[in-house]
């Protein structure tokens, strides 16, 4: 593919690990797109210094606003394809040349990772059991679109998909918003195994319910 690969990384509060995500992003895509989402640390110092183009919010506006605003910058300046990909290290950067690979072999518009399509190890057991199930139970209500996975932040956008899939949902909900486009939209999608390793298990059933709370809510609010 003779397409510009740039990774959008939205970020809050990452100066910890955000050098070593730019630093091996880099490696593997054209450019890395950071967006600091109003932290109060030095994360945007960070990850210039590491290489990144780096936006910023004034204020923390949420993951669906950062990836919009990295969304916008990839418009602006030529398109091509988008990584989304988190700050925080939990991704692996492996998973991206795999996900090129099969946006192009198999003519996909959207490559969606999905943590249950291959081993789930890394998983804590309240979000295999509980958080994710009535994740995929939520996005199937409102979307209709059967997936393994149904809030995974790791995804490969295509030319067509960056041209047709426009955030309006400031948080979490944006990851419902995404399926819904796909299905408006028509666009071509498949789901590919990724590794998501968890770094911290502290207050995740929370931010779980946050997450399906803002899905719900999400889509009463459009």
């Amino acid at each position: 593919m003779n397409y510009m690969v740039r990774a959008i990384v939205p970020a809050y509060n990452e100066s910890e690990r955000i050098t070593g995500v730019v630093r091996s992003l880099r490696g593997v895509v054209d450019e890395v797109v950071v967006i600091d989402d109003g932290s109060t640390d030095d994360t945007a110092i960070r990850a210039r210094a590491a290489g990144a183009i780096v936006l910023v919010h004034s204020v923390n506006m949420g993951q669906g606003a950062a990836l919009e605003t990295g969304h916008e910058y990839v418009r602006r300046t030529g398109g091509g394809i988008v990584v989304h990909f988190d700050g925080d290290g939990q991704f692996q950067v492996e998973d991206i040349t795999r996900a090129l690979n099969v946006l192009g072999d198999s003519g996909s518009d959207i490559v969606l990772g999905s943590r249950f399509l291959g081993p789930s190890a890394h998983i804590p057991l309240i979000k295999r059991r509980v958080i994710h199930p009535l994740a995929r139970w939520v996005n199937y209500i409102f979307t209709r679109v059967v997936l393994t996975d149904a809030h995974n932040g790791f995804r490969v956008l295509g030319p067509r998909a960056l041209a047709e899939i426009r955030f309006t949902q400031n948080g979490m909900a944006h990851a419902t918003e995404i399926i819904e486009h796909i299905r408006e939209k028509g666009l071509r999608y498949v789901e590919i195994p990724v590794v998501v390793r968890y770094h911290e298990y502290g207050q995740k059933f929370r931010g779980g319910l946050t997450v399906i709370k803002d899905l719900i809510v999400g889509k009463f609010m459009k």
